[in-house]
This record gives structure tokens, sequence and C-alpha cells, in this order.
């Protein structure tokens, strides 16, 4: 039987991994070509990589080739990630006491003596403060081991869970039935009125109209989302109602998901009223809330929608606002402001297992503040 050997070092390794997953809610990435480092990422966290390299550095210019090595790195996880900024924290174990160690952009480089002696806890606490309490100490050798990875387990299994109830395929209901609520009374406006396209029947329906609004007909802020004026309205609509709020629903579930679209079609209808006199009817601006929902929760898990994030969610936003503006008969400031309803609801009421207790108080006092503003402008 082969005998397990633990160096000091493996058991530094152990300790800062350890600390990082479990207490940080950092998560191991896999780095091609490297030996002897460990990624980790948190893309919630002001350091969004902790890098831990325990190769020998013997001269400057090993460091300096280094440093390029890491900056190739954050390129790709940044570029994977849609990040807008990336800082990294970059630990050295193993280092040449006569190189001169400095920091580059965005890159904090600390040597560890002894890795986790006080002096070392003193360095990294600068920028984990609970790391000198939270750090694993009293174990070592096998026992380390099985500590590390049993805590280690748990958190990735408590991880996954939420994952798999994020994505997993559900049954989509809220979805359908705003689908059928604008369907049954575009038919209804030829059943009980003029038709779609008739701006008398638009207006006894609820359409938006900001002098009937400013006259206490407050309703027309969610009415007017559910009206369409002709065929072609509606099908436009329904489609994209369809394909992003059926993905959205299933994300985020369907209480949530229900207040983001009113708290969208909301918002749309408000600044609509604010800049455009004109009655308007659609979902388009309760549409586009969902869009930037979308781009709140894309971004909150980029690690796996990346690439989503950045070939359709943001083309989609952007080519339809250049739409807006560019064509006539397109109430485009419905859209912007439902837009920003959007992620601000979801902010608001949170994203499981990725927003904070303050996340969700910030978002919901941002949104009451925007309605209050939106509200202010449209009274005065």
């Amino acid at each position: 039987m082969n005998s397990i050997t633990i160096t000091k070092k493996d058991e530094i390794i152990m300790r800062l991994v350890h600390y990082f997953i479990t207490e940080e809610n950092y998560t191991p990435i896999v780095v091609r070509g490297v030996k002897d480092e460990i990624w980790l990422e948190n893309s919630e966290a002001y350091y969004k990589i902790v890098r831990i390299n325990s190769n020998y550095i013997h001269n400057y210019e090993q460091f300096k080739t280094d440093i390029f090595k890491v900056k190739n790195v954050m390129k790709q996880i940044k570029k994977k990630t849609v990040s807008l900024s990336m800082k990294t924290l970059n630990l050295f174990l193993d280092i040449n006491n006569e190189v001169k160690i400095n920091n580059e952009k965005n890159i904090t480089s600390l040597v560890l003596d002894n890795g986790t002696s006080e002096k070392d806890l003193k360095k990294i606490a600068q920028y984990f403060p609970n790391i000198q309490k939270k750090l694993i100490k009293d174990t070592e050798g096998l026992d380390l081991i099985l500590n590390v990875t049993e805590d280690i387990n748990v958190k990735t299994e408590k991880n996954n869970r939420i994952y798999e109830a994020t994505f997993k395929k559900k049954k989509i209901i809220i979805t359908y039935i705003l689908m059928a609520i604008c369907i049954l009374l575009f038919f209804l406006t030829y059943i009980l009125g003029k038709g779609s396209l008739d701006a008398l029947t638009l207006y006894k329906f609820g359409a938006v109209s900001s002098d009937a609004i400013k006259n206490g007909e407050i309703w027309r802020l969610i009415t007017g989302t559910f009206l369409h004026a002709g065929i072609i309205h509606l099908i436009m609509n329904m489609y994209s109602l369809f394909i992003i709020g059926t993905q959205l629903e299933n994300f985020i579930g369907r209480t949530k998901f229900t207040f983001v679209y009113l708290a969208s079609a909301l918002s749309g209808s408000l600044m609509s009223s604010v800049c455009n006199p004109a009655m308007s009817v659609g979902a388009s601006g309760a549409i586009f809330g969902l869009l930037g929902s979308m781009l709140y929760f894309g971004y909150h898990y980029r690690l796996y929608l990346g690439s989503v994030l950045k070939a359709q969610i943001i083309p989609i936003i952007l080519l339809n606002l250049f739409l807006g503006f560019s064509l006539s008969g397109i109430d485009n400031m419905a859209h912007i402001g439902g837009l920003f309803g959007g992620y601000l609801s979801i902010m608001a009421v949170g994203i499981k297992g990725k927003s904070t207790k303050s996340d969700r108080i910030n978002g919901s006092i941002i949104l009451l503040v925007y309605w209050a503003f939106l509200i202010f402008l449209l009274f005065r």
C-alpha cells in the first residue's frame, strides 16, 4: 500500500481553496496549459479571480512572464463571462526573496511567506477580512484532506441544486395566460367595438392615454399593455412574448415572473405617458422589460450564458431600440421605460443563489424611486 505524502505547500493550498470556496463563494475554473496553479472565480466579488500559484519563481524575468500569462488568462475569462472589468488577486507560494514584486493594472500580487501564518493572513485580510477567523488552522495531514473535501462537496452540492432548480424545465403557465388575455381582448375589440384599429374602441377598452391617466384613470397604465392595433402588431408581440416569456418564467418562477412583467408594463406605460401625449397600446414595453430582466439574469449567470448574452440578448435589445428610433409609429419611449423597469424589478425580487438581501433592497428602492420620478413628471 502506498502512503500519502502531504507537503506543507499542499496543506497551504487546501486551506486557501477551502476558504475561498466555502466562505467567499468562489468556484474552481479550468485553465488549459497551466500546472501547479489553481484559479477560482466569483463574478460577484471585487476580485473576480483568485489565482494561487505554487510554481517556483526564481527571478524577475520569470515573474514578468508569469504576469503576462495571467493577463492572457484574464482576457479569456473576461471575454467568456462578458465582464466589464476583471480584477485578480494573484497569490505566490514559492518565490525567490530577491524578486521584486510589483502590482499591475487590475492584478494585485501577494507573496505568502509561510502560506497561512498570521503575517500572511494579515496580507490577505486587507481584501478578505474574514480569512483570519474562517481559515482552517487546527487540522493537518489526512484529517485536513477529509475536512476540506467534505466541506467543498457540501458547498458544491448546494450550488448544483440551485443551478438544477433554476434551469430544469418547468411547466409554463403565466406566459400563456398573458398571451391569452391579449388575444381575447383583440377579438373582443371586433365583437364589442369597431376593431383593433379603431382609436375610439381602443380608448374604451383602456388604451394608455396621458390625459385620461392624469384625470384619474390610472388602470390604463396596465390595461393598455394588453391591447394591440392590428393583427401584425398582435402576432409580433405574441411571438416575442412566447420566446422570451417562456424562458424567463422557467428561470425565475411564476410569482417573480408575474411581478417583473407587470412592473415592466407599468414602467413602459409611465415613460410613454410622460414623453408621448398620443394614445398608445401594446405589450412591447413589458416585453422589453423581460429583455431587461434577461440581461440582469444572464449577467449573473454569465459563466454559463455568456455566449447567449453576447450573441442574442444584447443584439436583440440594441436592434429593436435602433428600429424604434428609425421607424415611425413605434413608441420607443415605452420600450426604454419597460427595459429599465424590467431590469430593476428582477433586481428587486432577486435571483436565487445569486442575489443578496442588500441587492434586493437596493433594487426595490431604485425601482420605487424610478416610478416616483416618472409619476412626478406625468402629474406635474
